[in-house]
């Protein structure tokens, strides 16, 4: 399959991509309390390098965004040091890499946060069902309203964030708004019910996004920036009354921005489990091929693609590069192995959050396990 479109060069804004491979952000949760990156994760992203891109699994703007155990950071010196050994391990390696800015919002859990403090979200309106905090698997609980003279606060720390990245030699970054984490909450009307700027029309409700993208882009470059939605996820108890009205404004909001690239995750996907259609059926229709006909720039697509679907997608001119996660996890070398018509190794879910180097950065290439 060396011949496929999946094998050609593309630039996304200023990011010079030596294939349509994606590696897609994934949580793997093995940093350390101060969100510190272990001293494995420049190896585990240079064994990836091959991707065209790697975008980094979730890296928190602030104390305040965190959501999860082990996860890193990029508001410290210490964290964005730590990156700056992963840029220049995969820069050796040939690759290039964003960093993805992720705020958790109302998903996090007091246990994650600052003094024990109630996490924030745009209204205190409680996810129905689980999470993961210090203390393990727990419930939900019902997070604090961001005042309005807190939101700006917040649009800085995205932008501080996005400062690090660059400073650590990354070559761009990612905002984060998806999968019903801080700016997804601001965006769908069933997590945001507030009556001021940030809260009502859609317009309002994408206030907040459109403040992130402004800012990011003053600091970085609009080039070297990436957002990432999902339309048709309902992943983390999101809901709105017009997903097709509201996701087509994000999409006219993000045309004229002059972005590297928009990430879309395709229907079928919620969060990190496959739905096969979606959950809700106003949904459905809010694919690649939807958004290709309202986004006038690149599209990066992820969610449940194979090889062959991924070649489709991107021959038809439908999407520009397709994002790949699990199968990354278990096949570091994935362009060379897709080039070779090699079967894919699988992946042990067990090791996927959390841990040390198993099932981290042991993982062998094509070539290891043929000699070649």
């Amino acid at each position: 399959m060396a011949s496929s479109s999946l094998f050609e060069p593309v630039d996304l804004g200023a990011l010079r991509l030596r294939n349509r491979f994606v590696m897609a952000p994934m949580t793997r949760s093995r940093a350390h309390r101060d969100g510190t990156l272990p001293t494995s994760a420049p190896t585990y992203y240079a064994q990836r390098a091959t991707a065209g891109l790697i975008v980094s699994e979730g890296v928190c703007v602030s104390p305040v965004a965190v959501g999860n155990p082990r996860v890193p950071g990029i508001w410290t010196n210490d964290q964005t040091a730590s990156w700056a050994e992963v840029a220049s391990a995969v820069h050796a390696a040939g690759g290039t890499m964003v960093a993805q800015l992720w705020h958790t919002g109302r998903a996090s859990h007091p246990s994650l946060q600052p003094g024990g403090q109630p996490q924030v979200a745009p209204s205190a309106i409680r996810i129905d069902g689980f999470t993961y905090a210090r203390g393990g698997r727990t419930p939900h609980v019902t997070p604090r309203a961001l005042e309005a003279l807190e939101i700006p606060v917040i649009v800085a720390q995205y932008r501080h964030a996005a400062r690090n990245a660059i400073a650590a030699g990354l070559d761009g970054v990612e905002i984060h708004a998806a999968n019903g984490y801080l700016i997804d909450q601001f965006l769908q009307d069933n997590a945001n019910t507030r009556t001021d700027a940030h809260g009502g029309c859609v317009e309002n409700r994408a206030r907040l996004l459109s403040e992130v993208v402004t800012e990011v882009s003053a600091e970085v470059g609009a080039d070297r920036v990436g957002v990432r939605i999902s339309p048709a996820s309902t992943f983390q108890d999101m809901a709105d009354s017009d997903p097709a009205a509201l996701f087509g404004h994000v999409l006219d909001l993000l045309s004229g921005a002059g972005l590297a690239y928009l990430h879309l995750v395709e229907p079928g996907i919620d969060g990190s489990q496959d739905l096969t259609g979606g959950r809700d059926a106003a949904r459905r229709a809010l694919g690649s091929a939807w958004a290709r006909e309202r986004y006038r720039g690149k599209i990066v697509a992820a969610g449940g693609y194979d090889a062959a679907t991924a070649e489709a997608a991107v021959a038809s001119g439908r999407v520009d590069a397709v994002g790949f996660g699990r199968p990354y996890i278990a096949n570091p070398d994935l362009p060379h192995r897709v080039a070779a018509g090699a079967p894919l190794a699988e992946s042990d879910r067990a090791t996927y959050y959390g841990g040390g180097d198993v099932g981290y950065t042991d993982y062998p290439t094509l070539g290891e396990i043929t000699g070649g």
